[in-house]
């Protein structure tokens, strides 16, 4: 089996992240830059919901009232500018036009502006860090979708960025794959297994287990919900205290194997120690994917096709 990516991943991305000043006080951010040569291993796709609801730039800001971006949907809860002025309708409808955008652009991941009423996936706001009502009404929406989503902010953080771009190669693939036998599956779970029981032993073990209960002659709801469950896995934020304790225990791995002369890196605890971490980390990464080699740390890579 084939644990390459030959296409390049298709991202969406809020566009006030993207270099466009959308945001309601006219700021935004390219925050891409960061990734250098990096980011044109990606195809983008920026949408504003706020913008393409006709509210223009700048604009009053907004807030969820009487509820969350669910409870929006559900009719229970209203969107409001600063003056109270209800703009519900006109961001539900300008939501909905941009997944149709993303699923036109056949994305498979969103990064989205975290605290923001409209996008944000775990807080709507930003003020005095507080949660607000999360989801934000895209937010919502995205959350629904089978999609690896990513907060905007973590481009410009290169260890928490090395952490999702290995768990989105493998929910990618996972994504696309077709399985055929019980081998099959098997092999992938071989494969996933390690990255999986990072994020959370218990839930991994219990995957793995119901392996077990299928019959000889997969059956493709079943075959589904497995791979549902895996992707939602793979897709679960991470904490930083995990990463870092990922980190070094791939880069103690890949050093002990192939006996490479590298630089001596001190453990990631400073900003700038976990900078120069990543960068020789994923060196050795490369020099193990060049030769062949691929670990449980990142079982799936990102070769483009010739």
């Amino acid at each position: 089996m084939d644990f390459v990516l030959k296409a390049k991943i298709r991202l969406g991305i809020s566009a006030c992240n993207f270099g466009g000043k959308f945001r309601y006080n006219r700021v935004g951010w390219d925050r891409v830059e960061a990734l250098g040569r990096e980011k044109n291993e990606y195809s983008w796709t920026p949408v504003c919901p706020e913008v393409l609801a006709g509210l223009g730039v700048p604009r009053l800001p907004a807030r969820l009232s009487g509820g969350s971006g669910d409870d929006l949907w559900a009719g229970t809860a209203k969107m409001k500018n600063r003056m109270g002025r209800d703009i519900s309708e006109a961001v539900k409808t300008a939501s909905m036009d941009c997944l149709d955008a993303l699923r036109r652009a056949d994305v498979d991941a969103f990064l989205f502006m975290e605290g923001s009423p409209t996008c944000g996936i775990y807080r709507t706001t930003l003020k005095d860090k507080r949660f607000g009502k999360p989801p934000g009404v895209f937010g919502s929406l995205l959350l629904k979708e089978r999609l690896f989503l990513i907060p905007a902010v973590d481009l410009e953080c290169p260890w928490k960025w090395w952490d999702h771009t290995r768990r989105l190669h493998a929910f990618v693939w996972l994504k696309k794959l077709t399985i055929k036998s019980k081998k099959d599956l098997y092999e992938v779970w071989h494969m996933l297994k390690f990255m999986c029981q990072e994020i959370d032993r218990p839930l991994s073990d219990e995957i793995g287990q119901s392996l077990a209960a299928f019959p000889g002659k997969l059956v493709s709801p079943g075959l589904e919900v497995w791979r549902d469950h895996v992707l939602g896995l793979l897709r679960r934020p991470s904490t930083l205290k995990r990463i870092e304790s990922v980190m070094s225990k791939y880069y103690a791995h890949y050093r002990k194997t192939f006996g490479l002369k590298t630089l001596d890196v001190p453990a990631p605890l400073a900003r700038a120690g976990k900078v120069a971490f990543v960068a020789e980390l994923t060196r050795l990464e490369r020099k193990a994917a060049q030769q062949g080699y691929l670990f449980a740390g990142r079982p799936v890579v990102y070769r483009p096709g010739r």
